[in-house]
């Protein structure tokens, strides 16, 4: 086997996703075969295969392999042939796809291509194809277009216009008539042609010739002589062909039938208004001065304006708006004295018919009578208009028939005769084009109004009548007119006649059209059948697409479920309606076709005008039609004979009962009693119903008519002739008889609105107290059926009448659906609606639902909004509250956007609204709603009561519409919502529990029980106790087995009470034996109680067990507190605090207690804290509560360890309880807290971090409590935290107080700042920043809060001075003048005191810590307390971050355009998210960037105030932007904050102006990240490496190299785990550190590689003190381990120690004044020193200054107070002997001849040179120019690296040790004199005795003071930046002004460092800080 053989086999084993991707382009090919095949076999279009395949073509047909190209079109054939129209959801994504690559391929791609189009539009994709065919004919390349509008031809031209929407081509087609290619132009042609074939030429012709050129109009004129319109589609749409069978089947079935096609298959008539886009004409019509014009008092001006309208409503489809004022002014302008303006307006409204068509209905029945009156002008001019305007109102639908009637009436008695003749020439118009059935409707109406015209003086009224009769005739025949024809007289009659003879041959002459089609015999359309590509400029030849064979065309053979079916319905004929409306008929022909049937004597009887006589004849004629044999023939004849005679004019009482009787008999016997037998009959039982005596027989007459043919016939019949009857008995008797009829039928049968609209419109409006009350108690038999709906109809009727109608519907309630006590004989066709509730008829109001409407809800004006919802409101009341689902879809969206609207009002309107709508819908507003039920729930998440009031109504009436177990779903997904507040959800519980109780049986009311039990562990009691509830009722209606089923799903509390419900006794029993009982299903109850014995529940005690009968609960109750109090009160044994503290989420910002925290909360009080304690806290009873607390209390003292040990704990019940209400409780817990705390400080114990985070956001957040009293004591805690715990940690707390929403909790934050600012001052690591938050504070309406801020601000001005503007960000004037004036106040109160002026003390202590240094300033109590830094490691970084972090961007920041300068930068980037960050860094780097550009500097001296600040912000940034990043989000934020960082540290200015604690937070932060794992796998994660890589060059570059070492060798202790990005296990920590650390040793070994060259630029002694604090902290057994191990922090610190030693020798001893050198054993690292000393002086690499065995640590002269004289004279030749040895080495020489730089600066006395007489010319004038230029470089600036010496020491001259004679300068002169010494007779000293150390410093200060003075003239030009305080790097960078960099060192005389050094060690020894070091 091959390889690629072998390939291919191993890929089927693939999934589908992988071989379709594989990079082998055989696989994918084989892959798109394989599918295709598949797919082939695949007959069920319901196959789940086909769901799994849909999303694979999307990227299949894209391959860029045209072979498998071709193959996966092939596959995607053959599954759309497979598929139903489930697979269009995939048809946009796949068009889109084929579009793109598949158009331009090969011809045969192509084609497949464009098959695949046609099988998406089968499927009904036709949207995602035609979207898709949008894009397509855009692209450039005219190649693709071609193709994309031949498919768009086929489409139309198999599917036709019903399926492709023809406005959506006419909209594509105007850009592809000027299309460059002249192919895409002449397929723009074809499908224009084609578009005329479907909807013909003139609507093409009027919108689309406009847009084209006139050579392409001229070609397309000639092209459409060869078009003839009327197609019929070749395909069908997979949904229609699989209802119909195939078409050969069915002829082959059921033989030949009719030929129907040309009907059935028509074309679709669309209309061309349909087609046109609507044109706005109001807005140019306000434009034009229309109003104006048309109130102008010169005709002319009016007839402009007017015309201006004209013209604008002259286009085709006009904008629907409000019209009305227009229709007003248009009514008078038709009466304007001047006829050209009547003319104008008058046609001004014809065009506005013609534009709105149905939407000027309204206005049209408005303007009709005025217009019709306005016929009486005589002007041919005025008739025309009138005439024509007339007819186009009509035409366009404005008006109907029916619309017309009174308007007419009124008009034809017009006095004027041309009034009447013309508008009788109108309805003749009206008639000839209206539809059959509307003058059906409205004929009876008209024939008598037109017979009564024929008897007009008027000849042309009387033609006009004619004719309107003859219309009448020519639509419906000439039935109505029958009855009409025979009052006329003959010459009428014959006149009538002849018109209608004429126009109906007219008629006959054109009713039988045959359309033409060019397509042959129509084909079903299956997607099997071959597919034949058209192109669309084909159609410009003038041939015709070929007709499709139906044997190419076969059966589809996957989807032919229907095979061999055939449609009976299709065989079965056609009933015709029956002719309900008899015709006249006389006695001599009834007597004729009644024959032999009746005796000749009886119908003789009949006539005979003596009663008896008659009623003897119907007598015996009841009794001959008794004895028929074949009664249903003869059923019409003897009804008509009973008609005839005696017939209804009969007198004689006994002979009208008798032909009733008879009547009756016939109705109830005959099989088929005809409807117009009904007629014949029904007006005179009506009346007979009237009389007393025939009552009964006539009521039962009708009723047997009802049981005939139906009562609403019947009920139809009546109406009219009880209306107008004269008799009032007519109408008040037959409405009685409606009710036992309603009562006897039901209501199934009846059309409810005609009987109810009778009812308002007649009954209800009699005169006669009888007829009113006969209607009220039909209405009330009506409610019986069908409910209280029926109200919804009678809401406009009269009180009284209403009052009394409620009565009658008690006597009547609804009883649901009812069995009719009577039921029709025969099927009859009436109202679709099934009775009962749903009875009532529906309106449809998808008309009403305008798009002005639906605009209304998204306006930006809530009026409008809350128009458009008012205007719902009217539609549902409109429709009686009874409307259909239909078109309502974008109603319910347009809804649902309101319950989300701003305005709360407008939300609540909304709710009751969709209530209404649901209400008015019924059962099926479940599914056209589309989820809004969803969002209705949420508004119970609203904290106004109102609003929650509204949302239950809302559900309440949704309830009325459809059963509660619809609405399960919703309401579980509300109730596990967590934003849903405690109470909504309270609410809905109780709502839940009121429905549930009305409930017998519901099994789906167990769906609600998971989240009720959830809810049992709300912290809201409220929600408790209502979910308590719910249960009750859930576990009531739903049956104890289906309980059984699910009770695994429960858990907590709600089970205990599930199982008390379902098993009796659980409660009473122990809790181990519940457990049993409950087996594995009730593991959530172990956890809940720690107790057996009293059987407990958790919760709070909240279930409680019932003592058994018998038993001593208080002696058993007493003797288990004795045996539980014998106990420990805490058990602390197996606490792991470490763990729980790790599980605490760090936030600053204070969240309720969750239910699964105070679970967790619960169960670790039962496991460590004793029982009775527990059980006390835990209580529910606040006594109880405080009972706890008290014992707590008492136990402080003696616990304070085991109180630590769960301090996490307590803090966490105390955070409980701070937010319960109780404020009894909540006064003792603030009694206890101090103590506690004081406890804690008695300890010595600091809170954790994780503590911190538990308690300080809920008492900051609580500090605004509505009692002054809690308010007090609260404050008081918070201020004993604040000096107990740590103001720098406290104080984010307290920032993030001033964003709470309790504005008390803002002005008690605010006063606590300003009582930070008075105790801590300004040292508060960010308070200064934030400073611009409380300023802001000074705009807000409170003014108890306005008033704190001001305060505060007064606070902050008086530390601060004028300096305090700085910092209070962006305010308006107001509050700058508000502040003005406080600060003014401010003065005045401090003048008054005496305090001196604002920022005096500030500019003090500045001015003594530059003079004095910091120990001074210190002494003198200048010097603020030291505040430590930042609070939280990695997770919660800086107080910037962890403050700041969830909150928006303050104002002042957040502007439009970003940020304008540099401060507002720089708190853009502070407060800022990571992506509004980036704005803020814009701005920095362009600063950077111009500063660094000033060849002054300075602009760079500017900015290194804000440095460190700068990087310290940026160094928070670093980790929340590669955090953001790593969740996804682009990494341009990463790449902005390390550009930043780059350019900061480029330059050394501002790098060395970067404190140490900020370099330590940096370097950490970016070490972490070049460690991290994810980092490469980021969006340009090489990239970002890279960037860290070269940002921590830089840093250890440029950065201050003091500080550098000192921040590395700190960084090689093992790193917090907390500080990593993500978390790991121990073992990968370790790796983690060990990685860390290899890391920090290369940044290490980098600066000690140039420590040779910067070594005056570093602090030895504070690389010394960090050196020593690193060796003390491993200690001496560590070290040696970790030497065995070849550790590489130890061996790295040892070699920059060794560095060290080797570059300064014995004078490093000279630098150990931070290293406690006298503690015992000493330190480490003086054996280290003494160590390297003897290595290096036996390899000659230094020179020795003494004895190298000899130790100097000790006072070798401890017994001899007075030291040589000598000593300092001494020590100076050693060391000028080592500088000159350097300089005579090659590798030395520029060191060498730095260090004698930097001697004869510190001994400006002593003559260099008087020391080489010994050495040569060429080497002193080596030296003299080397001193020269070392000058030049520190005059420079430049270090010993930056600038060697051009020439080394001349080769010949080796000077290992020069004679160097007796120094010339008296000792006391020497700043050098004793340092050395001193220091060594110093560290000899005892620590205890203080006096001999204070003596020696005496006696060095006054050795220095001569020197000083002696000095005094060589250092006063030196800038005092250069020299720094003493022992300034003592000072913490805390405590360092933010302004004031950190100098570079200089050399320092050695006496200097002496009395540094020892005033070092005795304030460490006054502060026992020595044994700590």
């Amino acid at each position: 086997m091959s390889e690629e053989e072998k390939l291919l086999k191993d890929a089927k084993k693939l999934p589908w996703e992988d071989r379709l991707a594989h990079k082998n382009w055989k696989v994918r090919n084989e892959a798109n075969v394989d599918l295709a095949s598949v797919c082939d076999s695949i007959t069920d279009p319901k196959d789940p295969r086909l769901r799994e395949f849909g999303h694979l073509f999307r990227k299949t047909v894209a391959d860029s392999n045209a072979p498998v190209q071709e193959k996966a079109l092939d596959a995607l054939i053959a599954f759309l042939k497979a598929a139903d129209s489930d697979a269009s959801r995939y048809g946009k994504e796949v068009c889109d796809a084929i579009a793109a690559k598949c158009l331009t391929g090969r011809p045969k791609t192509v084609q497949k291509a464009q098959e695949a189009f046609l099988l998406w539009v089968e499927l009904e994709a036709v949207d995602a194809f035609l979207d898709t065919l949008e894009k397509a004919i855009k692209n450039k390349v005219a190649k693709a277009v071609v193709p994309a509008v031949d498919v768009m031809f086929q489409a139309l031209s198999d599917f036709g216009s019903k399926i492709i929407p023809p406005k959506r081509i006419l909209k594509m087609l105007p850009e592809l008539f000027d299309h460059q290619d002249q192919n895409v132009r002449a397929s723009a042609k074809g499908v224009t042609l084609e578009l005329c074939r479907w909807i013909g030429k003139d609507p093409v012709k009027s919108i689309l010739f406009e847009k084209m050129r006139d050579t392409m109009k001229k070609e397309l004129e000639a092209e459409l002589a060869n078009v003839s319109v009327g197609a019929k589609p070749a395909r069908k749409i997979r949904s229609e062909q699989d209802k119909e069978p195939e078409a050969e089947a069915s002829s082959d079935v059921v033989g030949d039938r009719p030929s129907e096609e040309p009907v059935a298959d028509a074309p679709q008539e669309i209309d061309e208004y349909d087609l046109m886009d609507p044109v706005d004409i109001l807005t140019p019509l306000e434009k034009s001065g229309f109003w104006d014009g048309v109130k102008a008092t010169k005709w002319s001006e009016r007839k402009e304006a007017v015309a201006e309208l004209t013209k604008l409503a002259s286009t085709k489809k006009i904008a629907p708006g409000d019209f009305s004022e227009i229709c007003r002014t248009l009514k008078k302008l038709i009466t304007d004295v001047n006829l050209a303006v009547a003319v104008e307006a008058i046609q001004a409204i014809g065009n506005l018919a013609r534009g709105l068509r149905t939407h000027f209905s309204a206005s049209s029945r408005f303007m009709l009578p005025v217009l019709l009156e306005k016929l009486k002008e005589k002007k041919p001019t005025v008739a025309e208009a009138l005439t024509q305007t007339l007819q186009a109102m009509y035409k366009a639908g404005c008006l109907n028939l029916v619309d017309i009637i009174e308007d007419v009436k009124t008009a034809v008695k017009n006095k004027v005769p041309l009034v009447r003749s013309l508008t009788l020439n109108w309805l003749t118009f009206c008639l000839e084009t209206s539809n059959k059935a509307l003058i059906l409707k409205a004929h009876k109406e008209y024939v008598p109004l037109c017979m009564e015209c024929l008897n007009d003086g008027t000849p042309d009224v009387r033609d006009a009548a004619f004719s309107a009769l003859a219309a009448i005739a020519k639509s419906v025949g000439m039935r109505p007119l029958e009855k009409s024809l025979e009052k006329l007289d003959d010459v009428r009659r014959k006149k009538l006649s002849e018109m209608i003879a004429s126009s109906g041959g007219e008629l006959a002459g054109t009713s039988s059209v045959t359309v033409q089609s060019s397509v042959g015999s129509t084909n079903t359309g299956n997607s099997e059948a071959l597919f034949v590509r058209k192109s669309a400029a084909s159609m410009l030849s003038g041939k015709r697409p070929a007709p499709v064979s139906k044997k190419a065309a076969p059966g589809k053979t996957g989807g032919s479920k229907k095979d061999g079916a055939v449609r009976n319905e299709s065989s079965k004929s056609v009933e015709p309606p029956e002719d309900v409306e008899p015709t006249e008929m006389g006695l001599e022909e009834i007597e004729n076709r009644l024959g032999s049937l009746v005796k000749p004597e009886t119908i003789s009887q009949l006539k005979s005008t003596v009663w008896k006589e008659r009623l003897e004849a119907t007598l015996s004629l009841k009794e001959e039609i008794v004895g028929l044999q074949e009664l249903d023939k003869s059923v019409e004849i003897l009804v008509r004979l009973l008609c005839a005679v005696p017939g209804w004019n009969e007198k004689n009482v006994q002979v009208q009962q008798q032909v009733i009787e008879i009547i009756t008999y016939i109705s109830s016997t005959a099989a088929k009693f005809p409807k117009k037998c009904v007629v014949l009959c029904i007006t005179g039982t009506s009346e007979r119903v009237a009389d007393i005596k025939t009552r009964a027989s006539a009521m039962k007459c009708l009723t047997a008519f009802c049981e005939a043919v139906g009562p609403g016939f019947v009920f139809e019949r009546l109406y009219k002739i009880m209306k107008e009857h004269k008799n009032p008995k007519v109408l008040s008797e037959g409405l009685l008889w409606m009710v036992s009829a309603v009562d006897d039928f039901g209501v199934s049968l009846l059309k409810l609105k005609d009987v109810i609209d009778f009812c308002k419109d007649v009954g209800l409006q009699s005169s006669a107290a009888a007829t009113r009350n006969a209607t009220i108690k039909l209405l009330g038999v009506l409610h019986k059926f069908v409910g209280p709906d029926i109200k919804g109809f009678l809401n406009d009727v009269k009180p009284a009448l209403l009052s009394a109608l409620d009565t009658e519907y008690e006597k009547n309630p609804f009883e649901g659906t009812v069995a009719p006590k009577r039921v029709v004989k025969t099927s009859v066709s009436t109202s679709n609606s099934a009775g009962g509730l749903d009875s009532l008829p529906r309106e449809d109001i998808s008309s009403k639902i305008t798009p002005n409407l639906l605009k209304g809800f998204e306006s930006p004006d809530w009026k409008m909004r809350l128009e458009s919802i008012e205007a719902v409101n009217k539609i549902l009341e409109e429709a009686n509250k009874r409307i259909q689902p239909t078109g309502t879809g974008e109603l319910f969206g347009g809804l649902r956007g309101r319950l989300l609207d701003s305005n709360k009002n407008l939300v609540m309107q909304t709710l009751t609204t969709i209530g209404g709508v649901a209400s008015a819908m019924g059962p099926t507003v479940e599914k056209a709603s589309k989820g809004i039920l969803s969002d209705v729930l949420k508004c119970l998440g609203d904290n106004k009561k109102h609003m929650r009031e509204c949302t239950l109504a809302a559900l309440d009436m949704w309830l009325g519409a459809v059963h509660l177990d619809k609405m399960i779903p919703y309401i579980i997904i509300a109730l596990t919502d967590g934003k849903m507040g405690a109470e909504g959800r309270k609410d809905l519980f109780d709502w839940l529990t009121k429905q549930l109780a009305g409930l017998s049986d519901f099994v789906d009311a167990i769906h609600l029980l998971k989240p009720a039990s959830t809810a049992m562990t709300d912290k809201s009691a409220d929600v408790r106790k209502a979910a308590e509830g719910c249960i009750s009722e859930i576990l009531r209606v739903s049956g104890q087995e289906t309980i059984e089923k699910n009770i695994k799903d429960i858990q907590g509390p709600a089970l205990a009470l599930v199982l008390e419900k379902v098993r009796p006794g659980y409660g009473q029993e122990p809790f181990e034996s519940s457990k049993a009982m409950a087996g594995s299903l009730s593991k959530g109850v172990s956890k809940v109680s720690k107790s057996t014995s009293n059987g407990t529940l958790k919760q709070g005690n909240r279930f409680r067990a019932l003592p058994t009968k018998g038993s001593r609960p208080d002696q058993i109750t007493s003797a288990h507190d004795i045996a539980i109090q014998s106990q420990s009160l805490l058990n602390t044994k197996d606490s792991n605090k470490d763990d729980r503290e790790r599980l605490v989420v760090r936030r600053i910002k204070f969240e309720e207690l969750r239910a699964e925290q105070i679970q967790d909360l619960e169960n670790d009080m039962m496991k460590f804290f004793r029982e009775d304690l527990q059980k006390r806290l835990l209580s529910p009873d606040f006594k109880k509560q405080v009972d706890g607390l008290d014992i707590l209390q008492k136990a402080l003292p003696s616990l304070s360890k085991e109180i630590i040990e769960v301090l996490d704990i307590l803090l966490r019940w105390f955070v409980l309880q701070l937010c319960k209400s109780n404020t009894t409780c909540l006064l003792k817990v603030l009694e206890v807290l101090p103590e506690l705390f004081n406890t804690l400080k008695d300890e010595e114990y600091c809170l954790t971090e994780a503590e911190a985070a538990i308690f300080l956001p809920c008492l900051a957040e609580k500090l605004g409590h509505n009692i002054e009293k809690v308010r007090e004591k609260m404050r008081e805690l918070m201020k004993q935290i604040i000096q107990a715990y740590s103001v720098a940690k406290t104080f984010p707390y307290i920032l993030e107080g001033l964003r709470s929403k309790n504005n008390r909790t803002r002005i008690e934050c605010t006063d606590l700042i300003g009582y930070l600012l008075e105790t801590c001052g300004t040292e508060i690591n960010g308070l200064l920043k934030h400073l611009n938050m409380v300023a802001s504070l000074t705009a807000e309406r409170d003014g108890e809060l306005r008033k704190a801020a001001l305060n505060t601000m007064a606070t902050g001005y008086k530390i601060l001075g004028d300096d305090i503007w700085r910092y209070v960000g962006k305010l308006t004037d107001a509050q700058k003048s508000m502040l003005d004036d406080r600060f003014k106040w401010k003065i005045k109160e401090m003048e008054k005191r005496r305090e001196g002026r604002p920022g005096d003390a500030r500019a003090a202590l500045r001015r003594s810590v530059r003079e004095n240094g910091p120990e001074v300033a210190e002494q003198s109590g200048d010097l603020p307390q030291m505040v430590p830094g930042p609070l939280f490691p990695r997770q919660n970084y800086g107080i910037s971050e962890q403050v700041l972090e969830r909150n928006p961007v303050p104002q002042t920041i957040a502007g439009v355009n970003g940020p304008t300068d540099w401060n507002e930068a720089l708190d853009i980037i502070m407060f800022g998210s990571p992506e509004q960050s980036v704005e803020g860094m814009k701005v920095v780097c362009h600063e950077l960037a111009q500063a660094s550009n000033d060849p002054d500097e300075s602009a760079i001296d500017e900015l290194v105030k804000d440095a460190d600040g700068l990087v310290s912000c940026l160094a928070n940034k670093v980790a929340k932007t590669f955090d953001v990043s790593l969740m996804g989000a682009s990494s341009r934020s990463c790449k902005y904050v390390l550009n930043t960082l780059m350019q900061t540290f480029q330059n050394k200015k501002l790098a060395h102006a970067v404190k140490e604690g900020t370099l330590t937070s940096l370097i950490t932060e970016l070490l972490l990240w070049l460690l991290d794992e994810r980092v490469p796998r980021m969006e340009d994660g090489s990239q970002l490496l890279k960037a860290l890589n070269v940002l921590m060059l830089k840093i250890l570059d440029n950065a201050d190299r003091t500080s550098s070492f000192v921040v590395l060798i700190s960084l090689l202790r093992p790193l917090d785990p907390s500080r990593w990005p993500s978390p790991a296990t121990a073992e990968g920590y370790a790796i983690r550190n060990q990685k860390f650390s290899d890391l920090v040793v290369k940044c290490l070994i980098k600066l000690t590689k140039l420590l040779q060259s910067t070594i005056y630029e570093v602090d030895l002694d504070r690389l010394l003190q960090s050196i020593h604090v690193y060796l003390q902290e491993l200690g001496m057994e560590e070290i040696r381990r970790r030497a065995g191990a070849d550790d590489k922090p130890l061996r790295m610190v040892k070699t920059v120690l060794h560095e060290l030693v080797k570059l300064r020798g014995a004078a490093i001893k000279g630098h150990l004044s931070l290293v406690p050198i006298d503690m015992r054993p000493q330190p480490i690292i003086l054996a280290y020193i003494d160590l390297n000393l003897e290595t290096l002086a036996a390899a000659r690499m230094l020179t020795a200054t003494g004895p190298v065995g000899q130790t100097h640590w000790t006072d070798s002269t401890a017994n001899n107070p007075s030291p040589p004289a000598n000593s300092a004279d001494v020590q100076l030749k050693q060391e000028l002997g080592a500088i000159f040895k350097k300089i005579g080495d090659k590798q030395t020489s520029t060191i060498g001849l730095y260090d004698l730089y930097h001697i004869t600066k510190a001994y400006p006395k002593v003559d260099i040179f008087s020391q080489l007489q010994n050495a040569s010319e060429a080497f002193r004038t080596y030296i003299r120019d080397g001193l020269a230029q070392v000058e030049k470089n520190a005059a420079a600036g430049r270090t010993p690296s930056s600038l060697p010496l051009s020439t080394p020491p001349p080769s010949s001259l080796t000077l290992p040790s020069p004679d160097i004679p007796s120094l010339d300068v008296k000792p006391l002169m020497n700043p050098r004199s004793d340092s050395y010494t001193d220091d060594i007779r110093a560290s000899n000293i005892n620590p205890g005795t203080l006096d001999a150390i204070r003596e020696r410093m005496r006696t060095m200060q006054l050795a220095s003071e001569p020197v000083s003075k002696a000095m005094m003239p060589t250092n006063e030009n030196l800038s005092t930046d250069n020299i720094p305080p003493m022992n300034q790097q003592n000072i913490p960078s805390s405590q360092m002004e933010a302004e004031t960099p950190h100098p570079h060192p200089v050399g320092r005389p050695m006496d200097e460092k002496a009395l540094s050094g020892l005033q070092a060690r005795m304030q460490r020894l006054k502060g026992g800080s020595l044994e700590h070091m």
